[in-house]
C-alpha cells in the first residue's frame, strides 16, 4: 500500500514539473512574434523609399523642357528668316521708289541713258537669259530657252531719262552650249556670266552704253572661261523734243 502510495507521489511531481517546464517555455515563443513584429518597420521604410518613384517622375520635365527649347530655337529661326524677308522686300520697293524718282527728276532737270546689248557669241553658245540692273533696281529680265535672244545681233535694253551722275549697272547672262556631232555634248553645259560697270550721266547729255557679250581668249581657252562681257560708252548731246519741234516748224 506505501508503495502505491509513493508511486502515485513520484507520478504527481513529475506531472507538475513538465507543467511547470510548458509554462516556462510558453514566452520564448512569444519573442520571436514580437521579433517579425519589430522587423515590419522595414517594411514601411520601404514604402517611404517608394517617394524616389515619385521623384523620377518629376525628373520627366527636364525632358518636356528641352522639346520646348528646341521648339522655340526653330520658331526664332523661323522667325529670322520671315523678317530678311521683309528687309529684302522693302529694300526692292525703296529700290523701285528710287528709280521713279530718278526718272521724275529726270526728267524735269538732267540727262538720258540708254544702254544697249549686243550679242557676239559664236554658234557654240546660245543666250537664254538676260537680267539687267540700274543702281540695284531691275529694269530689263527675259528668258528662253529656244535661244531666240541669241538671234538677235542688238536689242534695247533701257532708254530714258536719269538723274545726273554716275550710275551702275549690273549684268547676268545665262548661255546654254549648242552644238553637234562630236560637239553635241556642248547642249549640256551651262554658262553664266556676272559684270558691273559704273557709268556718268552729265547734265543735258545723253550716255549710251553698248553692253557687248563676246568670247575671250583663244582656241586653247576652255569652254567656261570663254563668255565675257566688255562696254563701250558715248556721250552725246542731248536733243529736247522742244527744239526739234520750233527746228520743224
Amino acid at each position: 500500500m506505501r508503495r502505491i502510495v509513493a508511486l502515485s507521489v513520484t507520478l504527481v511531481c513529475i506531472w507538475g514539473v513538465g507543467a511547470a517546464a510548458q509554462a516556462e517555455g510558453t514566452p520564448p515563443s512569444d519573442a520571436p512574434t514580437e521579433a517579425s513584429a519589430a522587423a515590419a518597420p522595414p517594411i514601411e521604410a520601404s514604402a517611404a523609399a517608394a517617394p524616389p518613384i515619385e521623384a523620377s517622375a518629376a525628373a520627366a520635365p527636364p525632358g518636356e523642357s528641352i522639346d520646348a527649347g528646341t521648339y522655340a530655337v526653330r520658331l526664332r529661326d523661323l522667325e529670322q528668316r520671315i523678317n530678311e524677308l521683309k528687309e529684302q522686300i522693302f529694300r526692292s520697293k525703296a529700290r523701285l521708289s528710287l528709280l521713279a524718282e530718278t526718272v521724275l527728276e529726270g526728267v524735269v532737270g538732267g540727262g538720258q541713258a540708254v544702254i544697249l546689248h549686243e550679242n557676239r557669241m559664236s554658234q557654240s553658245y546660245k543666250l537664254v537669259r538676260v537680267v539687267y540692273a540700274l543702281d540695284g533696281a531691275p529694269i530689263f529680265t527675259k528668258a528662253d530657252e529656244e535661244g531666240s535672244l541669241g538671234d538677235q545681233k542688238e536689242f534695247e535694253i533701257y532708254n530714258g531719262s536719269i538723274v545726273p551722275g554716275e550710275h551702275t549697272l549690273t549684268v547676268n547672262l545665262e548661255y546654254r552650249g549648242h552644238g553637234y556631232g562630236v560637239f553635241a555634248y556642248l547642249k549640256g553645259y551651262r554658262f553664266k556670266v556676272r559684270s558691273t560697270y559704273t557709268f556718268a550721266v552729265p547734265e543735258g547729255r545723253v550716255s549710251t552704253v553698248h553692253v557687248v557679250g563676246y568670247e575671250k581668249g583663244g582656241p586653247t581657252t576652255p569652254l567656261e572661261e570663254r563668255p565675257a562681257v566688255r562696254y563701250i560708252e558715248r556721250v552725246e548731246r542731248q536733243v529736247r523734243p522742244e527744239a526739234s519741234g520750233e527746228g520743224d516748224r
